[in-house]
């Protein structure tokens, strides 16, 4: 909270006319369809909620500086973001780094089985980092009114069926065992994009070609 509202006050302070400003899903309330005007910062997920307060704090900041000063800063909300570059450490990365890891791991070590947390059964929507990438500055070009954003694909996907994915690009024929004990986060997370869709903007790597990519960073990464 502390770097971005540096970085926000001293862009205003030296006149900057137009800023981009990354937030995060986590800012939103828990199950619902989650649309721009719905940011009022309530019924958090309590997991995520320090990061959700500091990303809010730096929105809200933008806002009322444009309400005020009428300069062009953007907030864009991504999705679920993923890409080369990623942690792909099996315990601490993000879902698709992580299942990465995991099932490159016990493809190496002919492991028959991998250990999957919850049922499978949540839903999410992945974007592609350089999808994100383009997406911010198409904004940056073609949205000069500042304000909210969100950013996604549109199209949701099961954690199941995600690994699944993941399982054959890595070239994993084990079992996947479905742990029903473990936490799975929210049944689903999904980002109203019409206002990024209606500007003219469209992700354009899906989801399968995204994970090939990223997939060969990590053997990359490896070598």
């Amino acid at each position: 909270m502390i770097v971005e509202m540096n970085v926000i006050h001293s862009a205003w302070k030296n006149q900057c006319k137009q800023l981009l400003f990354i937030g995060s899903s986590s800012i939103y309330p828990k199950m619902v369809m989650q649309q721009e005007q719905g940011v009022e910062g309530e019924d958090l997920e309590k997991t995520k909620e320090a990061n959700a307060l500091a990303k809010f704090s730096g929105l809200k900041y933008c806002e009322f500086l444009n309400k005020q000063y009428g300069t062009n800063y953007i907030s864009v909300i991504p999705t679920n973001v993923y890409g080369p570059k990623d942690n792909y450490h099996v315990e601490k990365g993000r879902v698709i780094p992580a299942f990465i890891g995991k099932l490159h791991e016990a493809k190496i070590n002919k492991r028959p089985e991998v250990s999957c947390w919850g049922t499978g059964s949540a839903l999410r929507d992945f974007l592609y980092v350089g999808d994100l990438a383009e997406a911010c500055i198409f904004l940056m070009r073609h949205y000069p009114q500042g304000g909210t954003v969100n950013v996604g694909t549109g199209r949701e996907v099961s954690i199941k069926e995600l690994a699944e994915i993941i399982a054959r690009t890595v070239g994993y024929a084990g079992e996947m065992r479905w742990d029903k004990t473990k936490p799975e986060g929210l049944p689903r997370v999904a980002l109203d994009i019409s206002r990024m869709n209606d500007l003219g903007w469209k992700a354009k790597v899906d989801l399968e070609e995204g994970i090939k990519r990223t997939y060969a960073d990590f053997l990359e990464d490896k070598s």
